[in-house]
């Protein structure tokens, strides 16, 4: 059975299985065993996070693609929302809270974005299961890595490598998805339509993640991941991560069958389990290590151990090293970055927030002239000019009504809208008009004015957007 679980090995089974084990120094492949527990559990519900990458461009909304990153036309549909470049401004405070909140996670409880949610992460498990379903468990895996190629070694490794290579395909195919059309782009595959921008795009993911996940594996994390190398600034003793209790485990020492234990024996039995499930091979015993990626997996297998020799779990638990030398902990309100964190990452949510209640599908802007200001008629009136700029973030084209509420103005007629205006979908639609007012009625330089945009789009729903401004006169 490739998955054998550790409450069906005796402890000399587990030794004898240690001593096979090597701790990864970059010359060895690692093999890490699969083991059940709650960690394990958590770690492939997150993995299936992922899946929005395959089916997500696949969703309808609108009778158009629920998420679509149009790149060409400049924009960006998020199910009912469109961004414009226009819009932009609030991918700085998007940016800004997603860093920050990484960065206060990592404080807080170290690289849990390594260990559950990092693509390279979740793609290297599955390409390992998938290894572990074909070849078997780690021995049988280091066993035919080591055996010379025939024919039976290649039957093995070619059926690996055919589905690994069929889920690098689709994360090309799916990357691609998301700024395109997912069924026009199938479509044009097919019918060897699309553009060599897409067969590279697709070609160049389809390498990285065959050999990034397949082959370089924990390697990427140690070598290429930049976070790796931040992450030991980023915490610190107060930090809740996967923490070996020393005091209750040292000294280590074996169990030996109808042996007692001695006095000064702690409860790790020294079986290096903890060692043989970590995907990166650290041995967490040793303390915190750049290559720890706060999985948790140590702990369903320390946790089994334990449950096998009748000792209590948590021997490695998540916990901060201060409560693991039995410091007193400072509470989260007490510590100067928290607040730091927080108040950054409020700043942003708040420009996230105020930018997408302010968003508009019809958008208007108003220019006055500078040169004139102001023209006096012949028949005695004031005329302004003015351009109107229409922004449509719908996906189809919609006639807009321009009007102008008098306010305090009087007797205002405008010439220039008298019919209403198609405004384009996914761009600005100039339109310059002219208003007069009677220059009896204006009784200041200057009087604050509003325009208004009304239109019906496709499905019926009517929108509105209305800007104020100003219609200057002669000094009075």
């Amino acid at each position: 059975m490739a998955e054998k679980q550790i409450h069906e090995q005796t402890i000399e089974e587990l030794y004898a299985e240690a001593q096979e084990h090597k701790i990864n120094v970059g010359d060895v492949k690692i093999h890490a065993k699969r083991m059940k527990g709650k960690f394990r559990t958590i770690k492939w519900l997150t993995n299936a996070v992922w899946l929005i990458l395959f089916f997500g461009p696949y969703l309808r909304w609108g009778g158009r693609q629920a998420v679509l990153l149009d790149i060409p036309n400049r924009q960006f549909h998020i199910f009912n929302l469109t961004l414009l470049p226009q819009d932009l401004w609030m991918l700085s405070f998007v940016l800004l809270f997603f860093a920050i909140l990484l960065a206060v996670v990592t404080a807080l409880a170290g690289r849990v974005w390594c260990g559950f949610f990092c693509f390279q992460t979740v793609w290297t498990d599955v390409f390992t299961w998938i290894e572990e379903k074909i070849e078997g468990g780690p021995a049988k895996r280091r066993k035919l890595e080591k055996a010379p190629l025939d024919l039976h070694k290649i039957i093995i490794r070619s059926k690996k490598y055919f589905l690994w290579l069929v889920i690098s395909v689709f994360t090309g195919i799916s990357f691609v998805a998301w700024f395109t059309d997912a069924f026009q782009l199938w479509k044009d595959m097919f019918t060897l339509q699309a553009s060599s921008t897409v067969w590279i795009t697709i070609s160049l993911f389809t390498v990285g993640t065959f050999f990034l996940a397949g082959f370089l594996r924990e390697q990427t994390c140690f070598w290429l991941c930049p976070y790796a190398r931040i992450q030991a600034v980023m915490i610190d003793d107060t930090s809740i991560v996967p923490s070996y209790d020393v005091p209750r485990g040292e000294k280590r020492g074996r169990l030996l069958k109808g042996k007692p234990a001695s006095e000064d024996q702690g409860d790790c039995v020294d079986c290096n389990q903890c060692v043989a499930v970590c995907p990166t091979g650290v041995d967490i015993r040793g303390g915190q290590q750049e290559g720890c990626i706060m999985c948790g997996l140590c702990l369903d297998a320390c946790d089994a151990v334990m449950d096998k020799i009748g000792k209590p779990k948590g021997l490695i638990k998540y916990a901060s090293w201060d409560g693991i030398r039995g410091k007193e902990e400072k509470p989260l309100f007490k510590r100067p970055r928290v607040w730091l964190y927080t108040t950054i990452m409020t700043i942003a949510l708040a420009g996230i927030i105020l930018g997408l209640s302010g968003m508009e599908s019809i958008e208007l802007k108003v220019l006055h002239a500078r040169q004139p200001l102001f023209v006096l008629q012949s028949d005695g009136s004031i005329q302004n000019r003015y351009t109107l700029k229409v922004l449509n973030k719908l996906s189809d084209d919609i006639d807009v009504k321009v009007t102008v509420k008098e306010n305090n103005l009087k007797g205002i007629k405008v010439h220039g809208a008298e019919k209403p205006v198609k405004a384009h979908h996914g761009t600005v639609t100039p339109l310059t008009i002219f208003v007069k007012v009677p220059k009896k009625n204006l009784t200041e330089k200057s009087a604050p004015i509003t325009f208004v945009i009304d239109g019906k789009g496709a499905d019926g729903q009517t929108y509105h957007s209305e800007r104020k401004s100003v219609f200057i006169g002669p000094n009075r």
